[in-house]
C-alpha cells in the first residue's frame, strides 16, 4: 500500500522495468493519472486497488503505472488501459469503477462502456 511519494516512485520503477523487459506492446498496461488534479479527485485509492488486485492474482502480464496530467481535470480520476495497440480511456473512476474495469476489462476482455471517455456526457 502506498504511503509516500517514495512508495509511488518504487511502484512506478517496478512497473516500468516490467514493461521494458516484456517489450512495448506485450501484456496489459494500466495508466492512472496521478497529477495534482487526479490525486485530489481520488486517484490514489484507485491506483492502490489496481496494484493490490495485480499482486493478489500474481499477474505478471499486467502492470500499473502512475502518469502525469492527462489533461481533463474536470473528469478525473482518469485511467487508461493499453492492450497491444488498443487504448481505452476511462473517466471519473472511483474504487468501485476500478474494480469493474479490472474484472470486466483487464481480466474479462470486455470494455466498461459506461465510463469510456468518448461516451461520457459532461
Amino acid at each position: 500500500i502506498m504511503k509516500s511519494l517514495d512508495d509511488l516512485k518504487k511502484i512506478r520503477d517496478a512497473s516500468q522495468s516490467k514493461v521494458t523487459m516484456r517489450g512495448k506492446n506485450d501484456g496489459t498496461r494500466i495508466l492512472v493519472g496521478m497529477a495534482t488534479c487526479g490525486i485530489s479527485a481520488g486517484a490514489r485509492p484507485v491506483m492502490n486497488l489496481f496494484v493490490e488486485e495485480i499482486a493478489k492474482r500474481d499477474l505478471n502480464t499486467v502492470t500499473v503505472t502512475p502518469v502525469g496530467c492527462i489533461g481533463e481535470c474536470a473528469i478525473e480520476p482518469i485511467v487508461e488501459v493499453l492492450q497491444g495497440e488498443n487504448r481505452t480511456t476511462y473517466c471519473r473512476v472511483d474504487e468501485e469503477v476500478a474494480k469493474r474495469i479490472f474484472n470486466e476489462h483487464v481480466i474479462g476482455g470486455k470494455i466498461v462502456n459506461d465510463y469510456v471517455i468518448g461516451k461520457y456526457r459532461l
